[in-house]
């Protein structure tokens, strides 16, 4: 039985940048950076709200195949990987908190149904949706 998500894989431009970015900016702590045998480089960050799920930072390579990197790396350098979507207490602050430190944005928050939403880009090119959560129910979409 499957009991809860522990490790999301994000794709990013460069380790040290994102976990940089990751820690720096958004806040998160280093949980593993190790380097594997074969060269393979195993680095997790995760919030301190929920240490149970480690986001794993990764480079796209091998054994993906070549055409599916150069694809990634397209959608990475045009910004339109999806990444992660993350909760926040005040969206209208957090947008402003991380305009000031030079994250990306390209949706301001916006009042929608389910709550109050932005989306970033973090520095490697993929989008990071915020969403400050209310109560909604499907008839709220009408």
């Amino acid at each position: 039985m499957i009991t809860a998500v522990s490790i999301v894989s994000v794709f990013v431009k460069d380790v040290d940048a994102a976990k940089e970015f990751y820690t720096d900016v958004l806040g998160f702590s280093e949980h593993t950076d190790i380097t594997l045998g074969d060269g393979y480089r195993w680095c997790t960050v995760r919030s301190a709200t929920q240490p149970e799920l480690q986001v794993h930072l990764t480079e796209p390579g091998p054994p993906i195949p070549d055409d599916m990197v150069a694809a990634i790396k397209r959608a990475q350098d045009a910004g339109d990987m999806f990444g992660l979507g993350m909760h926040v207490d005040d969206c209208r602050k957090t947008y402003e908190e991380l305009r000031e430190k030079g994250v990306e944005f390209i949706q301001p928050p916006q009042d929608r149904p389910y709550g109050v939403e932005a989306v970033a880009r973090d520095n490697s090119g993929n989008w990071m949706v915020l969403v400050e959560p209310k109560p909604f129910t499907p008839a709220d979409f009408e």
